[in-house]
């Protein structure tokens, strides 16, 4: 197989000769991602982002170990999602025909896969704006991650406009297994953290959002920064609206 390298004006994708149309629409996806989150966020990664398009799951998981390792500790609901990774090297994701094979038949499930390289674009701007959530993975920083999964994967989840079509995924891991804790724990973090971000936005605005991903990590505990984030409303009540808002979200309502 080989490799071609394409470049916008902020990122490089390498991928293989064949996916050269679906990197190019990558490429206008990702520009026009860092063009809204730039408006939003108080920092940028610096320089040219890579961007690394595998043609198969194996390639991408043998490129990015620890992906099989999140996948397993994930809801079934969210593995199939779970198509890409990001880390100091940029983003490495599965390529846009992959993406669309990996794709279930309900409505919304290809088009959340083809968001997954904004997603992991938006964990890097994350990381970028508050260093205490960014990688490289020391033991340290992997439990704080771990801690607030719910937020990192969620904002990535909501400014990459995924939030919108996850409501099948989000219904069939309500049907399965216990209620999800709150906020979201590890398992349920990549898919229902997205949810407690949309609430936030919708109750006090975006900008409190940017706000909460931004200051996280230091300082205070998930549990405070959330109290905090929805001006001193008890943890109780605002569990109370989350639940709601997820029925909502699950089509459920």
């Amino acid at each position: 197989m080989s490799w071609l390298e394409t470049l916008s004006d902020n990122f490089c994708a390498r991928h293989a000769s064949e996916d050269e149309q679906g990197a190019i629409g990558v490429l206008r996806l990702l520009e026009d991602t860092r063009a809204r989150l730039q408006e939003r966020f108080p920092s940028l990664p610096d320089g040219e982002v890579a961007v690394v398009l595998h043609e198969t799951a194996v390639q991408l998981d043998l490129a990015q170990p620890v992906l099989p390792i999140v996948r397993r500790l994930t809801t079934p609901a969210s593995r199939r999602y779970l198509a890409g990774w990001f880390g100091s090297d940029g983003v490495h994701a599965l390529a846009p025909e992959t993406l669309d094979e990996r794709a279930s038949g309900v409505s919304g499930s290809r088009e959340m896969l083809q968001l997954t390289p904004a997603a992991l674009y938006t964990r890097l701007v994350l990381a970028s704006s508050n260093p205490a959530l960014a990688p490289p993975w020391s033991p340290q920083r992997l439990r704080r991650e771990l801690r607030w999964a719910w937020l990192t994967w969620g904002a990535a989840q909501y400014f990459s406009r995924q939030t919108s079509y996850a409501r099948p995924a989000i219904a069939r891991r309500l049907r399965d297994g216990a209620p999800p804790s709150f906020p979201p724990a590890v398992r349920d973090a990549h898919l229902l953290g997205g949810t407690v971000i949309d609430l936030l936005a919708r109750e006090e605005g975006e900008q409190a959002a940017v706000a909460l991903a931004v200051e996280a990590g230091v300082g205070s505990s998930p549990l405070e920064a959330l109290e905090r984030a929805f001006h001193g409303r008890s943890l109780r009540h605002t569990e109370a609206a989350w639940r709601i808002h997820l029925t909502k979200s699950a089509g459920r309502a």
